[in-house]
């Protein structure tokens, strides 16, 4: 049976390929400012938000966005003041949101539990037509900004101080990458899940900067392995019947793997080849006494 005979296969087809198109288009301002981490401690806060809607009985999806967000946001300010180092701050996001998510969903009842383990993991196979909207929407608002902002958030990202000397609004910015890290990961929880929803920001990232030169290179790279992982992955965890989001993110760390055997064997081959040249270059010298004679 095709994948395409199934509607709720067509969903995830469409939400794994925008998560993959907008995950590495933030991800790779995060990897530039050496905070790869940070989507899995959002995520964790997002677990929290998931806890307060189940316990609510309202959209877990709305509320992770909210809770995450503010998360986020704190994890800025707390950087930028400098009362706490980045990994001590880190460290708080991942053990005060998975324990609060944990808690929240334990009080909202066994039902809850069941559904937890969705968000933990991914369901893009269980994605309703409102949640492939939201997806779609909050995916085309990030990409809106990570592209249309592209000159600004690389100064910030790259040299904070440069940027404020340049007139950019230092503050905002960093507050708009946090608010935007927390939405892409609370959509993401759909395809990858919350426990893996920071490699799909991250890998595709990693592997295009080991071939391609340049920051737009790289993130167009990063986007086009992110979309290739997500698609191939929903086609395989449905051939082979495998967890969606873990599929995907193997993929990922995949084309990574053969990517940085690629580079490595072509580097040692170059180093090869330029050896032998020297070789041969000092053998097409002349020996000092045949310089002799050719005077003579």
């Amino acid at each position: 049976m095709s994948i395409f005979a199934n509607e709720f296969m067509i969903r995830a087809l469409i939400g794994a390929l925008v998560i993959g198109l907008t995950a590495p288009a933030l991800g790779v301002y995060l990897v530039q400012r050496r905070m790869s981490l940070i989507g899995d401690g959002v995520g964790h806060v997002a677990l929290t938000g998931v806890g307060v809607g189940l316990l609510l009985n309202q959209s877990p999806v709305a509320t992770a966005i909210i809770v995450s967000a503010l998360g986020a946001v704190a994890i800025e300010l707390i950087r930028e003041r400098g009362r706490t180092s980045g990994d001590l701050a880190l460290a708080l996001l991942f053990y005060g949101g998975i324990a609060g998510g944990v808690m929240l969903v334990g009080l909202s009842g066994s039902r809850s539990n069941a559904n937890l383990m969705a968000y933990l993991f991914g369901s893009l196979a269980t994605t309703s037509v409102s949640d492939l909207l939201l997806i779609v929407v909050l995916g085309a608002i990030v990409l809106a900004f990570a592209l249309g902002l592209r000159p600004a958030l690389f100064a910030v990202s790259h040299d904070e101080e440069y940027a404020r000397v340049s007139g950019l609004p230092v503050r905002a910015l960093n507050l708009l990458v946090a608010v935007l890290t927390a939405v892409t990961v609370t959509i993401s929880m759909r395809a990858v899940g919350l426990l893996l929803v920071s490699a799909l920001m991250v890998v595709p990232v990693a592997t295009a900067q080991q071939v391609a030169r340049g920051f737009a290179a790289t993130m167009a790279l990063a986007m086009l392995i992110g979309v290739g992982a997500a698609g191939s992955g929903v086609w395989l965890a449905w051939e082979a019947d495998t967890a969606l989001g873990a599929t995907i993110v193997v993929l990922a760390i995949g084309v990574f793997v053969a990517v940085a055997l690629g580079v490595a064997v072509a580097r040692a081959i170059r180093r090869r080849l330029a050896l032998r040249a020297d070789r041969a270059a000092v053998r097409s010298e002349p020996e000092p006494h045949e310089v002799v004679l050719q005077r003579r």
